[in-house]
């Protein structure tokens, strides 16, 4: 499924449409540029599943938990600062991703072997100046 976004807008229908295919798929990762989105788009998307709290960049925790309207756990992380796998196991990521609820990773790519082989894929790419191109694949 692709989408082209030419404003902030219009990143309502992707993320509606991640927020059917989270239904299915609990890990969510998302990979561009920096400077892509990947922030904006999970702001919009914690909208559309629930999320009161202001959302903000991992970067530095490397992980932020949220909850949707109904209580339940949304983790949000940021693998860019993380070094190796090593450092992503000592946070406990394999529990998270486990956990049964919806996992959010900017930066999947750096530390694809962690990731659980049924996960939905995002890749944003800058087209132009303004517009992004936004791809969701499904895997598993």
């Amino acid at each position: 499924m692709k989408f082209v976004v030419r404003s902030i807008d219009e990143l309502r229908q992707v993320s509606d449409a991640i927020k059917e295919k989270s239904k299915n798929y609990k890990i969510i990762c998302l990979d561009g540029d920096l400077g892509a989105g990947k922030t904006t788009l999970v702001k919009d998307l914690g909208k559309v599943l629930g999320i009161s709290d202001n959302i903000s960049s991992p970067t530095f925790s490397i992980i932020n938990e949220y909850e949707d309207r109904d209580h339940h756990p949304i983790y949000h992380f940021d693998f860019y600062r993380l070094k190796d796998e090593e450092e992503a196991l000592d946070i406990g990521i394999e529990e998270y991703l486990y956990s049964g609820h919806i996992c959010i990773i900017e930066w999947s790519r750096m530390f694809q072997d962690l990731i659980p082989s049924k996960h939905l894929e995002i890749s944003i790419n800058l087209v132009g100046e303004k517009n992004r191109e936004i791809t969701l694949v499904e895997h598993g």
